[in-house]
């Protein structure tokens, strides 16, 4: 029984924030190279010998970046997780996971393997979760050792450093503390990763490997068991059904997603007030899982950039609460910039696989342009254009800026009529600022907006100047790239890797 290592991306959506809550509208969501890692491995070599008789079984969470520890008792028969530490440091999320795991697991196993998974869960099951620290805010620890708020400075932290608590007030005992993100969706790609590792672990799914299978296409069956149990996991965990398109990334990576419709859980939310999980996971997996997807990614030669104000990010479902309130109490305004908001929407993803298409077609005459444009401020873009094809390229580049300022304008327009920051002042300033920069594509605030880190789509190697720019602003640019890879099986613990994947992403600037 050898450890079982997986993991699974954070996530940025480029478009679709608010819309997306609802069917048929489509958001584009970036998976990232920030990865929550999930390791499972058994708890007891050999079993305990009084283990067949106790019905239950042990399993241990750790999590040592924020240096916790926390023990349940699973019961064999229902699987209710009893919490048996002391103190209160419950993650519902792996909670939730471990349930419906092994739920899924003795409804999918045979019948001659059953013995062998009742076996397998006596051994216990001992779980080790870690974030890249992209997920998490490390700029006061870079403030307060006087370093400069750059990305260099953020790659000389160890890899999976421990985590800072917020500390709201004075009176600490009474008060939770809350862990300082950066909006990359850490919850749905944690969930993602405990599910997928487990389930392989279980003999459930055989995943695809980070290093040989770039085709996850074979794979396919496997990845959609896996976020079927993820996406059920995630939001019972919630206590409320989101649009999923964070835990959809997390499993198949970038990608056009549009929602499922939330009755297909409804099953799910019934078993937390008592129906037996082996009777509802049957269900949800023959569920319909309407959600859409296609592939998408940036053009070639373009590059996310994430940028962290240092304002301490957003609470999304109370933002969504206060839009929601909006569209009841004045529809007809609310349908008007929706739809405004969906064209605008559609007309950025139109321009970004035009210049897709392009780049496939006329390779050398769309590199020669990005670069040529990368130096450029985007007014000067079209003084590049010396034959028909440059035309097309600059018409495409421009239509997705006035794209994006469109989908800025009635973002900023619904959260005025909401009485929520959708894009704040500050941040209105800092996105103008960003997209009167050389080599500047788009500039936005990604999701559901707020506080959380902006974004940008750079040409060439325009990166590392506005990386350097930011900082003029107080803006620390985050060590985040674009990776399509969803869901993979790694090769081995993270934290044994001499060089792992965000310092050697860091060569920006």
């Amino acid at each position: 029984m050898e450890a079982v290592v997986a993991s699974a991306p954070g996530k940025v959506l480029l478009t679709g924030g608010y819309l997306i809550l609802e069917r048929p509208n489509a958001g584009l969501v970036l998976s990232t190279n920030a990865r929550f890692f999930a390791i499972v491995k058994p708890l007891y070599q050999p079993l305990k010998p009084d283990s067949w008789a106790s019905g239950c079984t042990d399993v241990k969470l750790t999590s040592p970046q924020l240096a916790r520890e926390s023990v349940y008792k699973l019961s064999l028969k229902n699987l209710s997780l009893e919490y048996v530490s002391s103190g209160d440091l419950r993650n519902p999320f792996v909670e939730q996971a471990v349930q419906y795991c092994v739920a899924a697991a003795r409804a999918t196993v045979d019948k001659k393997n059953k013995d062998s998974l009742e076996k397998l869960l006596l051994h216990g099951l001992d779980i080790t979760i870690l974030g890249s620290n992209d997920f998490y805010s490390y700029r006061n620890q870079i403030e307060a050792r006087g370093l400069p708020l750059t990305p260099d400075a953020l790659a000389a932290l160890p890899p999976f450093a421990s985590i800072t608590f917020n500390d709201e007030g004075s009176n600490v005992e009474n008060c939770k503390p809350e862990v300082a993100k950066t909006g990359l969706g850490s919850s749905a790609a944690m969930t993602t990763a405990v599910v997928a590792a487990l389930l392989h672990y279980l003999g459930v799914v055989n995943l695809p490997s980070m290093l040989k299978d770039h085709q996850h296409e074979k794979h396919t069956a496997d990845l959609d068991l896996v976020h079927v149990i993820a996406q059920t996991a995630h939001c019972i965990a919630q206590g409320k059904v989101g649009s999923g398109f964070d835990v959809s990334s997390a499993v198949y990576g970038s990608q056009r997603y549009v929602r499922f419709s939330p009755e297909v859980i409804s099953s799910a939310q019934v078993a937390v007030t008592g129906t037996p999980l082996e009777e509802v996971v049957p269900q949800i997996l023959k569920g319909k899982w309407d959600h859409d997807r296609t592939k998408f990614s940036l053009p070639p030669l373009m590059t996310l950039l994430l940028g962290e104000p240092g304002t301490g990010g957003s609470s999304t479902p109370s933002m969504v609460g206060s839009v929601k309130k909006w569209q009841k109490s004045d529809p007809q305004k609310s349908l008007e910039t929706w739809k405004k908001l969906s064209e605008a929407n559609s007309a950025l993803e139109m321009q970004l696989n035009a210049l897709s298409k392009f780049a496939e077609e006329h390779w050398e005459e769309y590199k020669s342009l990005i670069n040529s444009c990368s130096i450029l401020k985007s007014e000067k873009w079209t003084q590049q254009v010396s034959k028909p094809s440059h035309e097309v390229i600059v018409k495409a580049l421009l239509g997705a800026r006035d794209a994006m300022l469109g989908i800025r304008y009635h973002m900023h327009q619904m959260g005025e009529a909401a009485g929520v920051p959708i894009e704040p002042e500050s941040q209105t300033k800092l996105l103008d600022a960003t997209m009167d920069m050389e080599g500047v594509l788009l500039a936005g605030v990604p999701g559901a907006g707020g506080f959380d880190a902006v974004f940008a789509v750079t040409l060439g190697d325009a990166g590392s100047h506005v990386s350097n720019s930011w900082s003029s602003f107080n803006v620390l640019a985050l060590l985040v790239r674009e990776d399509p890879q969803g869901v993979s099986l790694e090769s081995a613990d993270p934290r044994t890797r001499e060089i792992t994947s965000s310092i050697s992403s860091a060569n920006i600037g």
